[in-house]
């Protein structure tokens, strides 16, 4: 009899993430890519967020307060883990501003087009995954662009003398390198059916769902993406050029 579960639970599975983990770590360490440790504490942050999250979801989906808590509490770790990546104290925190651009008007359009329903069931996870794609746009924007303007600080000085304004000369350097944030999701929007078949499609074809069915929702799901990642990504790179993630009241530091 088939299985209607990707992956099939049995007694080795323990055995079988433990040796996952072992490899991955074992893999940094001896090739000394110094993230050992970071692999096997994301593992076991991993198996301890998602039982406990599993459970409060089950929970969370009836009730609507509990709907709207579990969302904002999704965006504050979304705009910390981003802004983290980018900065640190808190100017960490203006990551919450592409991070909402990005969620907010896609949220809108699937909800008001009623391609999404008003229940937590489906609020959450959709949230969730649009959450995780702004996240990285703005991380990865946040420390292309700063590094950009770091490394070719005189090309920005020079871009002053000739007369252009401090946000201007920024956006002239960081933009491209900043842009490059998109890669990733473009490239799945490219090539989805032919490398990779995505979880939504995959998840939908479990749960009972025609192709068809699912091909249109994993279609929602990747447009929605990269729309929210392409604002995302637009807002982080003018906050960097009007430098709200620097300490210097704007000035790029060395």
């Amino acid at each position: 009899m088939g299985s209607s579960s990707l992956i099939t639970v049995t007694a080795l599975l323990p055995a079988v993430l433990l040796l996952l983990i072992t490899l991955g770590v074992a893999v940094a360490w001896l090739g000394r890519l110094g993230h050992a440790k970071a692999v096997l504490t994301a593992c076991l942050r991993a198996a301890l967020q998602l039982g406990a999250v599993s459970a409060l979801i089950t929970w969370a989906v009836n009730h609507a307060g509990a709907v709207a808590g579990f969302i904002l509490l999704m965006y504050a770790v979304a705009a910390f883990t981003a802004g983290r990546r980018i900065t640190r104290g808190p100017r960490a925190w203006w990551a919450a501003v592409p991070v909402a651009a990005g969620l907010l008007p896609v949220l809108i359009i699937l909800v008001a087009g009623g391609v999404v329903a008003v229940k937590g069931i489906v609020l959450i996870p959709v949230t969730g995954i649009v959450l995780g794609g702004c996240m990285t746009a703005t991380a990865l924007a946040g420390r292309r662009a700063l590094d950009e303007l770091r490394v070719r600080r005189g090309e920005v000085e020079a871009a002053l003398a000739l007369g252009l304004l401090p946000r201007e000369a920024a956006l002239e350097i960081c933009r491209p390198a900043a842009s490059q944030a998109l890669l990733p999701a473009l490239d799945q929007t490219r090539t989805v059916g032919l490398v990779t078949l995505p979880g939504a499609f995959v998840g939908m074809l479990l749960g009972g769902a025609g192709p068809i069915e699912a091909g249109v929702v994993q279609l929602v799901v990747l447009v929605s993406l990269l729309a929210a990642e392409v604002v995302a990504t637009l807002v982080t790179t003018e906050l960097v050029a009007r430098g709200v993630f620097t300490d210097a009241g704007g000035q790029i530091e060395g």
